[in-house]
């Protein structure tokens, strides 16, 4: 029996030098033809502002002091920590405030059997009328001492003034608490404002002041004021005066004692800027992708200025007016190199 064999399948022609080039060619043009993101540059209106650093506070918070003298038996939160108006935070050993509170029931019920028993004497001329006012005067006081007793060993269990948030916890359980140390900080969230202090030389230019803008550098977060309000005292020994500026709600990000950049809205002018992410930074040169109208690409070096209150940056010389500057400088860059390969 003959075995019938098949003909060995053609190899795939290989790839001459023209035709690999050809499939660079083809594989340059996407990175070529891509439409880049690009805004015409000319003079507008922008806001004329006064940047001053500033600080994050709370419009709410609250430092507790401890009411009593006792060792800290229990810590329920801790820093961070959400709590609620009325909310037990810790408790403090009371058994000293007891003590204190039974003493002054001991005094109370004896300065008012020694003044009833007074007030008959009284009554049948035994004694002068000074001797009662005398045991008049010790059953009021017996009598203010036990309900100040009572009081103070009420503050033994400490709760929460606000609903906020744990900001500092200043004691330990097991450390001893006494009068007036600070046990807990804590602050309203949802109430945020920034302060900054202004110099006494620029006082004039901030009283008509109401619109500004807030910086956080570090979140790269702008957000517009809620309202500006320059505080009519200034400090004795730096002579400067507090601008509180409103901050809005929903700032998660956002914490007391963060730093913050306000830029107080002075008036309008007019000037050329570009976006900062549109800037290219190398070392100390700052440059950006201009695209001319055939759309070919070149790196133009700029001098800037201010950055605005907006985020963009003034350009002071490097553009002209009606020139298109590419927003995306990635892949500005990365079709820029890719032009002259593709046309060898």
């Amino acid at each position: 029996m003959k075995t019938l064999s098949r003909p060995p399948l053609p190899h795939p022609p290989a790839l001459t030098r023209g035709g690999l080039l050809l499939v660079l060619l083809l594989l340059a043009l996407p990175v070529r033809a891509q439409t880049l993101p690009t805004i015409v540059v000319q003079p507008h209106a922008v806001d004329l502002t006064l940047p001053v650093a500033a600080t994050v506070e709370a419009l709410a918070q609250t430092t507790l002091t401890s009411q009593v003298s006792g060792r800290v038996v229990e810590m329920r939160v801790d820093v961070g920590q959400a709590v609620q108006k009325g909310e037990l935070l810790l408790r403090i050993d009371a058994r000293e405030a007891s003590e204190a509170v039974a003493g002054a029931r001991a005094q109370f019920v004896n300065a008012k059997a020694n003044y009833e028993r007074l007030k008959n004497l009284r009554q049948q001329n035994f004694i002068s009328a000074a001797a009662l006012d005398k045991a008049k005067a010790d059953f009021e006081a017996a009598q203010a001492a036990q309900g100040q007793a009572g009081v103070s060993l009420g503050h033994a269990s400490v709760t929460a003034p606000i609903s906020g948030v744990v900001a500092q916890r200043l004691i330990e359980q097991g450390e001893t608490a006494a009068p007036g140390r600070p046990l807990l900080t804590i602050y309203g969230p949802e109430g945020l404002r920034v302060t900054a202090s202004i110099p006494q030389y620029q006082l004039p230019q901030m009283r008509d002041v109401k619109q500004a803008r807030v910086e956080f550098p570090e979140l790269g977060l702008w957000v517009d004021a809620k309202s500006v309000t320059l505080l009519p005292t200034a400090d004795v020994a730096t002579h400067v005066s507090q601008v509180r500026v409103g901050l809005p709600v929903g700032l998660k990000a956002v914490i007391p004692g963060m730093f913050a950049r306000v830029h107080f809205v002075l008036g309008q002018v007019q000037r050329m800027t570009v976006p900062a992410a549109a800037v290219v930074r190398r070392g100390e040169v700052a440059a950006v992708y201009v695209q001319n109208a055939q759309g070919a690409l070149s790196l133009r070096q700029l001098r800037l200025g201010e950055t605005s209150a907006g985020g963009e940056i003034e350009v002071l010389a490097g553009l002209s007016s009606g020139e298109r500057v590419v927003l995306d400088p990635l892949n500005a860059a990365i079709s820029l190199k890719s032009a002259p390969a593709a046309g060898k």
